[in-house]
């Protein structure tokens, strides 16, 4: 990944050639692309407020006396206020799509039109699904691609001198990317099993993990939500946990 970033910096200033370019800004955004897949655990903490703090912006927040609100409430306190020493930040975002993320700073948003379809069981099962990404460092990796992909963007534009800090939008676009984070098939097992672990951990009944999974599976066929286009189908992550579920029981 290191590679392919900073061929794209130096291929801006190759491609520029005898052109007015700011080569001060091309060195600069070479740096930050070489220096994305290397980003502290601090730094990326700071890219994810920022970028959380910008969603919220663009947002509409339910407010704290919200049935949503105080739904999520009682789901926080299930789940904890922590994942692994980082501390939760639950909202909901008021609209009809079918999502819930989670950030490597602990930032956690679920989307109304999925609590309207889902229980709270449910709810806490794709949570703990979302706050398995940020344990397990999935997130802190996304952050990294979106960061780099920013770079190297702003790298091929550097011959009309366009670099500076991030900007709002951009720390909008590398939120959007988080969002919208494809993990592999592998992560997202690696989620499921989390959640699973966590919902046991915290004496809540997993079946809500399954049920949810099986009305993702449903949406899947009509096409109406793209929360899980890259993970493994919903129907045999569902079975997956049935599995787990039943070998606990012998």
């Amino acid at each position: 990944m290191k590679k392919s970033l900073l061929t794209v910096a130096l291929t801006a200033s190759l491609l520029a050639g005898c052109q007015n370019v700011d080569n001060n800004a091309l060195m600069q955004s070479g740096a930050q692309a070489y220096q994305a897949m290397a980003l502290s655990d601090a730094q990326v903490k700071e890219l994810s407020n920022k970028s959380c703090e910008q969603m919220d912006k663009e947002a509409q927040i339910a407010p704290p006396e919200s049935p949503y609100s105080q739904r999520l409430s009682k789901i926080a306190a299930a789940l904890g206020d922590n994942i692994n020493g980082t501390p939760a930040n639950y909202k909901v975002y008021l609209t009809k799509d079918v999502n819930a993320w989670a950030m490597a700073n602990g930032c956690i948003r679920v989307y109304s039109g999925l609590m309207d379809m889902m229980d709270d069981n449910e709810v806490e099962g794709v949570l703990g699904h979302e706050m398995g990404h940020v344990a397990l460092g999935h997130t802190r990796k996304a952050m990294q691609v979106a960061f780099g992909t920013t770079a190297a963007r702003t790298a091929a534009a550097a011959s009309g001198g366009i670099i500076a800090s991030l900007s709002q939008s951009q720390l909008g676009e590398m939120g959007e990317k988080l969002v919208n984070a494809q993990f592999s098939q592998t992560q997202e097992s690696q989620a499921d099993d989390y959640s699973y672990d966590l919902l046991k951990k915290r004496g809540i009944d997993p079946q809500g993990l399954v049920t949810s999974f099986e009305k993702l599976a449903k949406l899947e066929q009509g096409r109406q939500s793209s929360m899980f286009d890259d993970h493994p189908p919903s129907a045999t992550r569902a079975e997956h946990i049935k599995d787990r579920i039943a070998a606990d029981k012998k």
